[in-house]
């Protein structure tokens, strides 16, 4: 089986009547999965100010970075597995189980009573949103229109940006009466909003349905929802499929030219998740070093996310016209010059708010059209293993940002520093997406998949 679609074709259901149901739901369940993914990434970085100046623990900006980081190693791990368990249980079971699993951790972080049960606490709930973000990624591009993936996949994971605008606006809110534990304790919601929607609506995955040999279900659920379905050119019988599915995902997707891709998209979500996590977690304390109040701070943290709907919106739809290659290499490019924009400290604050949203845009807009390009880039039976590694081996560009920003912090470096070091991470992102190969069409191929230009 061919990592790449390069060598499948759209096959229509068997079933020919007319679709029942909507993907919008689909779509609109796994936006609100990992709206609370988005939270968490924001709310650290809310919270870290009071984090420091929490007397009872004496935490120093170095401390305060590593236990950030935590719950990254633990969503590094959690991802990496999540194309095995999707194999296993399938991806609605993962899904279920993952946001259960954090959302009760986030509440033990919100009680634990000294830094290392807060510590376990965090690296544990991130070995259960680690397997979110793939898995709801991996369904949305399953249950899309190919025409409107990128489109499809910007919108639910926009919810990761509203996760974050929310973890704002909250933080402004409330953070004063209610202080870190409270912050980390709304993370519990999920348990009684997100997870019994899904639990109800949302359909298991018709590609894991055929796996598992369960072709009747697979069909019913393609013809409900009007799905075409990607498989092997020559048409291969599913037990063909099957066997070849247990090969191994891994070697899928380090075989021939898919290994360099492979390699390219995982220092992509590097450079992309050193943007993401490190700006989120530490651009409070930097602004505030920078001589803005805590409240202009968390309200430039809110533009962050703002920006990042906003932008993404629109330039998913241009990746769907064009291609996520170039679109994604613009997002990189922006978020660079905007931070050494900011780096130069002569900016109005009017502009600061500007080029703020265009960091925001730029690193989570990024993030988001990586995915995009990734998703599309492999086919059905390997996307969620794809996504997982990707955003697994990603994860560790967001734990040395979280303490390495920490370690930038406690330096003192000036504000040129503080600002120009993050824009390294962007010219990283655009020279990756620049070199993952391109895709040729075969004569099996009616169009070639904008994916790979």
């Amino acid at each position: 089986m061919n990592a790449s679609s390069e060598n499948t074709t759209q096959i229509a259901p068997t079933n020919h009547s007319k679709p029942t149901k909507s993907a919008a739901w689909v779509i609109i369940l796994c936006f609100t999965a990992i709206i609370f993914d988005g939270y968490d990434l924001v709310v650290y970085g809310a919270v870290v100010p009071s984090l420091l100046a929490y007397e009872a623990w004496g935490l120093t900006p170095v401390e305060t970075g590593a236990y950030g980081s935590y719950a990254l190693a633990g969503m590094f791990i959690g991802a990496i597995l999540v194309g095995y368990l999707t194999d296993i249980i399938g991806r609605r079971k993962v899904l279920l189980y993952c946001i259960t699993a954090f959302s009760l951790l986030m509440l033990l972080s919100a009680l634990a009573p000294t830094p290392f049960i807060f510590g376990a606490s965090r690296f544990l709930a991130g070995l259960g949103l680690g397997g979110v973000i793939p898995t709801a990624i991996a369904i949305t591009v399953e249950f899309s229109k190919p025409h409107r993936r990128n489109f499809n996949n910007a919108l639910m994971f926009s919810g990761y940006a509203f996760g974050g605008v929310m973890a704002s606006l909250l933080a402004m809110a409330l953070l004063e009466h209610i202080g870190f534990r409270g912050m980390l304790a709304i993370g519990v919601l999920p348990v009684v909003t997100i997870v019994p929607l899904i639990f109800f609506l949302l359909p298991e995955s018709p590609a894991y349905l055929r796996n598992r040999g369960r072709i009747s279900e697979a069909e019913q659920i393609e013809a409900s929802y009007g799905l075409t379905r990607e498989a092997p050119a020559g048409e291969k019988a599913a037990e063909t499929v099957r066997r070849e599915a247990k090969k191994g995902r891994l070697s899928t997707m380090f075989s021939g030219a898919t290994a360099l891709a492979t390699i390219l998209f995982c220092l992509a979500g590097i450079a992309g998740q050193t943007l993401v996590y490190g700006l989120n977690t530490w651009m409070p304390q930097l602004l505030i070093l920078a001589d803005y109040s805590l409240a202009s701070s968390l309200s430039f943290l809110l533009t962050v996310n703002i920006g990042a709907v906003v932008g993404v919106v629109i330039t998913s739809y241009l990746a769907d016209r064009f291609g996520p290659r170039i679109i994604t290499f613009f997002s990189f490019v922006s978020s660079g010059l905007a931070l050494l924009t900011m780096a130069t400290g002569v900016v109005p604050l009017v502009g600061m708010y500007l080029l703020v949203a265009i960091v925001g845009f730029g690193s989570i807009g990024a993030q988001i059209l990586l995915n995009g390009f990734v998703a599309t880039y492999y086919d059905n039976e390997t996307r969620a293993s794809a996504l997982g590694l990707t955003l697994g081996v990603g994860r560790i560009g967001a734990v040395l940002a979280i303490s390495g920003g920490g370690v930038l912090i406690a330096a003192g470096y000036s504000t040129f520093i503080n600002f120009s070091v993050w824009s390294l991470a962007a010219v990283v992102g655009m020279l990756a997406v620049t070199l993952v190969p391109r895709v040729k069409a075969t004569k099996d191929s009616k169009k070639l998949d904008l994916a790979y230009h």
